[in-house]
């Protein structure tokens, strides 16, 4: 497929030319990671963005003693390091890949003069930038005034919704998650992550198949949340 066709099916493209996308994906450079492979860690320049065409990728804060908080998971379609490219500072966090990805890179001179070109794409920018501001601020209260039971569920709702696909009356999530990924999410601890996984599984609402979690009864999921 040509890369102009795969262009068209990105947001932040959305309603440009075939001669603007064609000048576009001559400007853009394919790259392939495999899973745990590191984009580019928090303090590191940024000098490009990143557009996924295939696989996953997390952005994660790590402390110093170590461990993470993963603040987002960008799929097929999403877009991330612009902010660095806006502001001219370094990367505000890590960004690794979750499976196989297939990413387009866009460096920082064409990207810059991109947006002052296309309106459209400076509002889809800025619209993101928004909701993923919202999407943090929504997380610090989670944590703040959730229980982790209530976050656990509300978090594994949020999966269903962007990487979950529905097989009869079940939501099957694909994104191969291990339970640290899912505590690092919600900020609980592994072990947290695996009691309240064991209560779901032993009332039927949740079980874990081939790496695939999968949800059988989502009103029920819902009402831990409340």
């Amino acid at each position: 497929m040509k890369t102009t066709v795969l262009l068209e099916k990105i947001p932040l493209f959305k309603g440009l030319s075939p001669e603007v996308l064609s000048i576009l994906a001559e400007q853009l450079r394919v790259i392939k990671v495999k899973r745990a492979d590191v984009l580019f860690r928090k303090g590191s320049e940024g000098d490009c963005l990143y557009i996924i065409q295939q696989g996953a990728v997390k952005i994660t804060l790590p402390s110093e003693a170590g461990d993470e908080m993963i603040i987002a998971i960008f799929k097929a379609g999403d877009f991330f390091g612009e902010m660095a490219l806006l502001d001219q500072m370094p990367r505000s966090a890590n960004a690794i890949a979750m499976n196989s990805t297939r990413l387009l890179m866009l460096n920082r001179r064409d990207f810059l003069s991109f947006l002052k070109t296309n309106d459209t794409a400076m509002e889809i920018i800025l619209s993101s930038l928004s909701n993923r501001l919202r999407r943090t601020s929504k997380t610090l209260e989670d944590t703040v005034f959730l229980k982790v039971s209530a976050r656990f569920a509300q978090k594994l709702l949020e999966l269903g919704d962007c990487f979950g696909r529905r097989d009869e009356n079940e939501l099957k999530i694909s994104l191969r998650l291990t339970q640290k990924d899912l505590g690092d999410m919600i900020g609980a601890t592994r072990e947290s992550v695996n009691k309240e996984f064991r209560k779901l599984h032993k009332e039927g609402i949740v079980s874990l198949s081939d790496q695939t979690i999968q949800i059988h009864d989502i009103e029920r999921l819902e009402r831990r949340i409340k």
